[in-house]
C-alpha cells in the first residue's frame, strides 16, 4: 500500500479525522515490511515533519483502538507496531531476534491455524492471535562469525 489516498481514506472509514500526523505515522506503518518500533517509527514521521513523543503513542493509541494498526510484543517490553489485518495485509506470524530485537514479517502461510475449530471445539471467544517465533537473525548469525 503506497497511495496517500488509501491512508486517508483507511483513516476517514475508521471515523478517524485524518489530519497529517495521523496520516504520516499510519503510513510510516504501513510503507515499511516489518513492525516497527515507536522510536523507529517517530524518526520515519520526524523526516517529514514534527512530533513529540507524547503525540505519536497517543497517536499509536488511536489507531490501535480503532484496529488499523496491531500492537505486537517482541519480548523486550517494547511494542513493534504494524498494519492490522486488512483487505490489502493478511495476517501473518512474525519472528523476533533475541540479539538485535528486530521483527521480521514472515510469509501468511508459512503457519496455518483454523480458528474456527479451536473455537468451536471451546468455550473461549478468540479476539487476537499472534504467532511469534523467536530465535537469532541471519544479521545477527553473520556478525558472530
Amino acid at each position: 500500500m503506497n497511495e496517500r489516498s488509501d491512508y486517508i481514506n483507511m483513516l476517514e472509514s475508521n471515523a478517524v479525522d485524518p489530519t497529517p500526523l495521523r496520516e504520516a505515522v499510519l503510513m510510516s506503518i504501513g510503507e515499511d515490511s516489518r513492525p516497527l518500533a515507536a522510536a523507529e517509527i517517530m524518526a520515519a514521521v520526524r523526516s517529514r515533519m514534527s512530533i513529540n513523543k507524547v503525540t505519536l503513542y497517543r497517536i499509536l493509541d488511536l489507531l490501535v483502538g480503532k484496529g488499523l494498526v496491531k500492537r505486537l510484543s517482541a519480548g523486550d517490553r517494547a511494542y513493534r507496531y504494524g498494519m492490522a489485518k486488512t483487505r490489502h495485509h493478511q495476517a501473518h506470524p512474525h519472528f523476533v531476534c533475541s540479539r538485535c530485537g528486530v521483527m521480521e514479517c514472515l510469509e501468511p502461510g508459512l503457519f496455518c491455524i483454523d480458528i474456527r475449530k479451536f473455537q468451536t471445539n471451546s468455550k473461549r471467544i478468540i479476539k487476537y492471535v499472534d504467532v511469534r517465533f523467536e530465535g537469532i537473525c541471519e544479521s545477527c548469525i553473520k556478525a558472530q562469525k
